[in-house]
C-alpha cells in the first residue's frame, strides 16, 4: 500500500521537493558565467580597440611603409625571423618587380619592339617562378601558405634589385672589362644574398629530408634574374 501511494503521488511535487533548497543558493561572483552581453571595457585590448576605419589616410600610408620598410630591413639582414612570414604583403615584391622590370626594358621608346615585352618577361619570370616555387613547396609537405612563399621570395629580390641599379650606373658611367668584372662580382653577391635570405625564411618550413628540393628551385629562380641583370648591355638600352 505504501508503494501505492507513492506512485499515486503527483509529480510536479516530487520536482518541487528536489528543488526546495535552491532558493536559498545565490551565485557567488567568483564564478563564470558564460554568455554575458555585455563586456567591461576594461578588459578589452588596445589592439582590440584600435580600428583603421576611423584612422587618416595618412597615418595608414605611413604605418604600411614602416612595415615595408622593416621587411626590407630583415632581408638585407637576413636572420631566423618569423616577420615576413607573420605579417605578409605583397606591396613589397610589387615595387621591386616593377622596378627592376623597368630598369631591364629597353630605353628606346620609339621602337614598339623595344621595351614591352621585355617588361612583360621580367614581370612573368619573377611572378610565375614565384608561383611555382610556391608550389613546389607546399608539394614537398611545406608548412608556410601559398601568400607566405610568395611575399618572402618577392621580398627576397631586394639585392637582386640593388644590383641592378649599380650595374646600370656604371653602364652609364663607362664600360669595359673592368666594369664588367665589378658588374659580375656586384651581382655574384647580392645572387648569394638573396638565396641565403630566401632559404633562411623558407628552409625551416620543409621537411628536413626534402630541404634540398625545396631550396634548389630557388637557386635557379635568382639564377635567372641575376643572370638578366648581368646580361644587361647598352646595346638593349
Amino acid at each position: 500500500m505504501v508503494w501505492g501511494a507513492a506512485r499515486q503521488r503527483p509529480a510536479g511535487r516530487g520536482v518541487f521537493c528536489q528543488f526546495a533548497g535552491l532558493s536559498d543558493v545565490s551565485i557567488s561572483q567568483d564564478i563564470p558565467v558564460e554568455g554575458e552581453i555585455t563586456v567591461p571595457m576594461a578588459s578589452q585590448s588596445q589592439e582590440e580597440d584600435f580600428s583603421t576605419l576611423d584612422e587618416p589616410v595618412k597615418d595608414t600610408i605611413m604605418r604600411d611603409l614602416k612595415a615595408v620598410g622593416k621587411k626590407f630591413f630583415h632581408v638585407m639582414y637576413p636572420k631566423k625571423s618569423t616577420a615576413l612570414l607573420r605579417d605578409w604583403d605583397l606591396w613589397g615584391p610589387l615595387v621591386l618587380c616593377v622596378s627592376l622590370a623597368l630598369m631591364l626594358q629597353s630605353g628606346n621608346v620609339n621602337n614598339k619592339d623595344d621595351g614591352g615585352p621585355q617588361f612583360a618577361e621580367v614581370f612573368v619570370i619573377i611572378w610565375f617562378g614565384a608561383v611555382v616555387i610556391t608550389l613546389n613547396s607546399k608539394l614537398l609537405g611545406g608548412t608556410i601558405s601559398f601568400f607566405q612563399s610568395l611575399c618572402v621570395l618577392g621580398y627576397c629580390i631586394l639585392p637582386l634589385t640593388v644590383a641592378m641599379l649599380v650595374s646600370r650606373l656604371m653602364l652609364l658611367a663607362s664600360g669595359g672589362t673592368v666594369t664588367f668584372i665589378i658588374r659580375l662580382i656586384v651581382v655574384i653577391t647580392m645572387f648569394a644574398w638573396s638565396t641565403f635570405a630566401s632559404t633562411a625564411f623558407l628552409a625551416d618550413s620543409q621537411p628536413p629530408n626534402r630541404r634540398a628540393l625545396a631550396v634548389y628551385p630557388i637557386f635557379l629562380f635568382y639564377f635567372v634574374i641575376s643572370w638578366m641583370i648581368l646580361t644587361f648591355s647598352p646595346s638593349s638600352a
